[in-house]
């Protein structure tokens, strides 16, 4: 069987901590052929340890979209760079993996979506939340009705002092803003796609910057509060067409005890579900509710069972999303994060963050 031929645009950290590694492990069916990276020995790193013996190595991003035996590209750069990157790479014949968000905002995500939709190449989100074990029972519970109705859901996305002080984060020019765009995006995905609703109405929205001087006890290391160019919380509050209410909240870091991350609550006619655990270390889980005997009653899963498309085992997210990227392709299948559903989400940020800055409802 011919192996699919790999460029990767973007060396860094969640090239080496996500994508990099779970790649390597389908040398079956992947080949590791081109390597980019504006920081050039960042990407001679990466094709030492996982290209083939001649992968071309860069610092033009050009240079890999041009290769004509090149089928997939992955494109982990910063968010100010997915849509031209990921535009240029569509309209030269190869499929595309964009790390989250899809963009800074809905008229870059557009163009994306538009150039998958002319070229007929395949474009999917690195929304790898939605493989976690706990992600799918949920979602198989909502498929099925037994929530009945989600009328109100609360979308999780907070730390209590997990700032990110590496890489570009701080920088909103590049990032395009702070938590929300960061971990908040997954977290909205994830909520949108449980209640497979993808129609939002009305955002009203609030961001703050009010703890940028105090970088104490941070998990990740004291940051450089002149640097932090960024929010360090938002919340949005999002009326969609059929009347559900959600409400988003995101936070590097916020004066609370109990934080939550890329999970889920959701309030159903029918029952409940609420997502607890390390959800980001896998080791997340779901509890359902609902009354019934006259009772009220919540169950909980058992730690067996199985991910997405692996019966009795356990798969890490990024591992299960990549063999199902690398399957829908040779396939020819549609992969599980659409691009028609990851605009919604950048749609809806793009909102909170206008609504913050005029203190006024958007409309969608």
């Amino acid at each position: 069987m011919k192996k699919l031929k790999f460029g990767i645009i973007g060396c860094g950290g969640i090239a080496n901590q996500k994508h990099l590694p779970a790649l390597a492990k389908l040398a079956d069916q992947v080949e590791l052929v081109a390597f980019c990276d504006t920081i050039i020995e960042r990407a001679e790193a990466a094709a030492a340890e996982y290209g083939v013996a001649d992968a071309l190595v860069t610092e033009d991003y050009k240079e890999v979209v041009k290769q004509a035996d090149i089928d997939v590209i992955h494109v982990l750069t910063p968010n100010i760079s997915h849509s031209f990157i990921t535009v240029d790479a569509l309209e030269s014949g190869k499929h595309v993996m964009c790390e989250k968000p899809m963009a800074i905002n809905y008229e870059e995500a557009k163009k994306m979506l538009e150039a998958a939709e002319r070229t007929g190449k395949k474009l999917t989100i690195g929304y790898q939340n939605r493989f976690r074990a706990d992600s799918l029972a949920t979602y198989d519970a909502c498929s099925k009705g037994e929530l009945g109705e989600i009328y109100f859901a609360k979308a999780h996305a907070v730390r209590r002092k997990g700032v990110p002080t590496w890489g570009v984060f701080p920088d909103k020019e590049k990032q395009g803003g702070g938590p929300l765009i960061d971990i908040g995006t997954h977290a909205l995905d994830l909520t949108l796609w449980y209640m497979n609703n993808y129609k939002p109405k009305m955002v009203l929205g609030s961001t703050y910057q009010k703890l940028k001087d105090n970088p104490m006890a941070n998990m990740f290391g004291p940051w450089e509060p002149e640097s932090f160019e960024t929010e360090d919380s938002a919340f949005g509050l999002i009326k969609m067409e059929n009347g559900a209410t959600i409400f988003l909240e995101a936070a590097w870091a916020l004066n609370m005890i109990n934080p939550k991350e890329a999970q889920v609550t959701l309030c159903g006619t029918e029952g409940g579900a609420e997502m607890f655990g390390k959800a980001f270390l896998d080791q997340g889980y779901v509890v359902f509710n609902k009354a019934a005997h006259n009772q009220l009653e919540q169950t909980q899963p058992s730690d067996a069972g199985g991910v997405f498309g692996f019966e009795g085992s356990s798969l890490e997210q990024k591992d299960a999303e990549a063999k199902q990227w690398v399957e829908a392709i040779l396939n020819d299948t549609e992969p599980l994060v659409k691009p028609e559903q990851a605009i919604v989400v950048t749609q809806i940020l793009e909102a909170i963050y206008k609504s913050a800055e005029t203190g006024k409802v958007v409309e969608l």
